[in-house]
């Protein structure tokens, strides 16, 4: 009979460690990673004899990073007219081959998670390259994935044109509570791991707050959520006006997209509840001249109201997942440029690197697996030359990348 071979050894030798859950880093620790998952980590410990050994003496080594919202179908979406194009002039196909260029790219930048939050008009293809990615056939992050989003009839793009035309449609169009349970049960068939909605539309500012018109009835949303949990999985909804925002809370969802009308009464019901926020900082910072320039001055205002909300957010404990919407921002801007943010507008460096790595992690419910360097967990592991406790824009000069006890950028 035929021995198994003995799991592939790995130690690294860290020069800081920031572990993803501890408040301070260590120095001097060594991870022993057999197979795909790390052994043990500690200081002094022996290195297993024919162990490969790498040296990250000199570096800081941290947790991979995780995106808990982008869209690896998209190539940047500053003006209608963006999307426009992509959904009529580009194949699903095409948009497919894209994409694994994208998730290339997203590996080699540190993020060996990410959740993507809908195919914008490609239907099930995120299932495809997250296949592909599992199979070995191209390198990309580890993906959990919604597939095609729900918004109600006329609600969502692509509109204006003539109704004589059938034109593509960005999001699966579902009305009714019969309906919409029909359809969740159909993009789980398919492959979701997640549900994605689009709670409001129609942003604009009265007393200084951010309001918006709300997209679903209760009675659908919480058709959604309800049927969505039922079968095991969770919900996301893209809320970014109070009245989009409170729609999804009271419909019960797992996660906040965008939020940037948030205040202290939305605040502290998602506290109460456990529920997620994922700011998405830096896509607005990205598209709101352009999108201003394009008619809507709404996004230059918006850009600001996600600043004082995040402030306030941290103040008051509320959950923040790191998430960029890249896709909305073309994939050539490093998605890392969102812990600048998030450090200028009151995190401290490790909450920010918390934010993508254990918050990241308890979103996806893979606490077990993901986000943290210790016994157990996937050997999912990056390293920067600096201190990113003292310059975060160190996690935009990712040097060193493993993806589950494998070398994959160096």
């Amino acid at each position: 009979m035929a021995q198994t071979p003995a799991p592939r050894r790995v130690a690294i030798r860290c020069g800081r460690l920031i572990d993803g859950k501890s408040a301070t880093a260590r120095t001097n620790a060594i991870i022993l990673i057999e197979g795909e998952r790390i052994r043990e980590v500690g200081s002094g410990l022996a290195i297993p004899a024919g162990a490969e050994v790498i040296d990250l003496s000199h570096s800081t080594v941290l947790p991979g990073l995780i995106d808990n919202h982008t869209h690896i179908l998209l190539g940047g979406d500053i003006t209608a007219a963006d999307y426009d194009e992509q959904l009529l002039k580009e194949s699903i196909p095409f948009r497919a081959i894209r994409a694994t260029g994208h998730v290339r790219t997203a590996l080699l930048h540190g993020f060996t998670t990410m959740r993507d939050l809908e195919t914008e008009g490609a239907m099930y293809a995120d299932v495809d390259v997250k296949t592909a990615i599992n199979r070995g056939i191209i390198p990309g992050p580890r993906m959990f994935v919604a597939t095609r989003s729900f918004a109600p009839t006329g609600m969502y793009p692509l509109l204006g044109y003539s109704w004589e035309l059938r034109m593509p449609e960005g999001v699966q169009v579902v009305d009714g509570p019969d309906n919409i349970r029909r359809a969740v049960r159909e993009q789980v068939k398919y492959g979701a791991d997640w549900i994605k909605y689009y709670s409001d539309r129609k942003y604009f500012l009265k007393d200084g707050a951010l309001h918006s018109w709300v997209n679903f009835t209760d009675d659908e949303a919480k058709a959604m959520v309800e049927e969505t949990h039922r079968l095991g999985h969770k919900v996301a909804a893209h809320a970014m006006g109070r009245e989009g925002i409170e729609s999804a809370l009271r419909a019960g969802v797992d996660t906040i997209e965008h939020g940037d009308g948030l205040d202290d009464e939305t605040m502290d019901l998602m506290i109460r509840r456990g529920v997620y926020w994922c700011p998405t900082i830096y896509v607005g910072v990205y598209v709101a001249e352009g999108r201003a320039a394009a008619g809507a001055p709404i996004w230059i205002q918006m850009r600001d109201l996600v600043a004082a909300a995040f402030a306030k957010a941290v103040k008051k404990g509320v959950r923040i997942s790191f998430g960029t919407d890249v896709g909305g921002f073309a994939w050539s801007e490093n998605q890392a440029k969102e812990f600048s943010y998030m450090v200028k507008y009151g995190m401290t460096p490790m909450q920010a690197i918390q934010s993508a790595t254990s918050v990241g992690a308890a979103l996806l419910d893979q606490e077990d697996n993901l986000g943290s360097i210790e016994a157990g967990k996937y050997a999912d592991i990056i390293a920067v030359d600096g201190d990113p406790l003292r310059d975060i824009t160190e996690l935009e000069r990712v040097k060193f990348v493993m993806k589950g006890g494998v070398v994959v950028g160096r």
